[in-house]
């Protein structure tokens, strides 16, 4: 096991309280790579869990789908680079505008003010939503073809990545010619694991194959009997996926 594999995985604290989170991270900390901290933990601890984990050592994806005019969304990212995340995000169909506006205010903010650029990424089409979920608000489109659309604008605008489904990581990639454009792949579990309420969806290994740089990964950890453990099973899944992937052409799966 690496540490690359292990800094590829993301745990979601989607927890209710501050002393809850801590826990899962004291007990985590040295076996992942991030914490993911989303709209539910943020609402009941704020901000200060950010700073809490931030202190520790620990590195945060701060999950709150920032979706509003371009000055609000601009001023919010550029408190969430005085917290110290390491990556955060907005929705891509906030706007052209929306995007621009919040990727100038975090690097100017981080240059001025002399401190770590967190990645701006953007939410591009949720892994609960199928072709028949779009239509009932009005989009013709299929997941697939809106998902490219959407990273295309994110990557002109100067974000840093995407959130998206791994069944639309292939192409985002064909659509997105910087190799350095990071895909955050939420909604994955282990290999023995169900798909609850994610739809578009795969197992760790199957996503690491596909091309994603980061799994977020909640249930399957932090309500197993053993959360640990299955933090490991899921970075061992990820490290072998990795190996393939540095096997001859002729050895790799398809």
């Amino acid at each position: 096991m690496t540490d690359l594999a292990k800094d590829k995985l993301i745990v979601a604290l989607d927890v209710d309280s501050a002393d809850h989170a801590l826990h899962i991270f004291d007990s985590l900390r040295h076996f992942v790579g991030m914490f993911k901290i989303g709209s539910q933990l943020f609402t009941a601890a704020g901000p200060e869990i950010v700073r809490h984990i931030v202190a520790r050592g620990g590195r945060v994806f701060l999950d709150l789908k920032f979706h509003d005019i371009p000055n609000t969304v601009a001023a919010a990212g550029v408190e969430v680079t005085r917290l110290g995340v390491s990556i955060f995000n907005v929705h891509a169909a906030g706007g052209v505008e929306m995007m621009k506006r919040a990727a100038e205010a975090v690097a100017e903010t981080a240059q001025r003010e002399r401190l770590m650029k967190p990645k701006v990424i953007a939410v591009t089409v949720l892994t609960s939503l199928e072709q028949a979920d779009l239509k009932q608000i009005g989009i013709n489109d299929g997941p697939p073809a809106v998902v490219a659309r959407l990273a295309g604008l994110a990557a002109n605008c100067g974000l840093d990545g995407v959130v998206a489904s791994p069944r639309e990581i292939r192409i985002i990639r064909e659509t997105v010619a910087k190799r350095d454009f990071l895909i955050v792949t939420p909604g994955i579990r282990s290999s023995a694991e169900a798909k609850q309420d994610q739809r578009r969806t795969l197992t760790a290994a199957e996503a690491i194959r596909v091309g994603a740089d980061y799994l977020v990964v909640g249930r399957p950890i932090i309500n197993a009997d053993d959360p640990l453990s299955a933090a490991r099973t899921i970075v061992e899944e990820i490290h072998a996926a990795m190996r393939e992937g540095h096997e001859p052409a002729s050895d790799q799966r398809n």
